[in-house]
């Protein structure tokens, strides 16, 4: 099974998630978006996968978030295009396999029914 999670190494729920697809023997691919940010395209890939609005993903308490004035009425392609550019917005750790995809938050249990 092909298995991707988007991952910040500063996050401890992010490193929970990722040892708890290791302890199930599961090596996935890691994306450090951070590093290596999604496209405005991967972004809308993955909130389709996710299946929920581009607002639900984003982190709300993010310095960011609040200076870009961006609120849950912000057009989806505006912040998508916000992501893009500032990264931190994404919620984490997102994993991502062939039958969907899931924001481990706030428990890291919600990946299980995709793995």
């Amino acid at each position: 099974m092909s298995v991707t999670i988007f991952h910040n190494p500063q996050c401890s729920t992010s490193r929970n998630t990722l040892s708890y697809l290791r302890e199930r023997e599961i090596e996935p691919e890691i994306v450090q978006y951070l590093k290596n940010p999604p496209t405005a395209d991967e972004l809308r890939e993955l909130f389709d996968d996710l299946g929920i609005p581009v607002h639900d993903g984003i982190r709300t308490h993010e310095k960011d978030y609040k200076e870009l004035g961006l609120s849950p009425d912000t057009p989806e392609k505006e912040l998508i295009d916000a992501i893009v550019t500032h990264p931190r917005l994404l919620q984490r750790p997102i994993v991502v396999t062939e039958k969907g995809a899931r924001i481990a938050r706030p428990s890291i249990d919600v990946v299980d029914d995709i793995l």
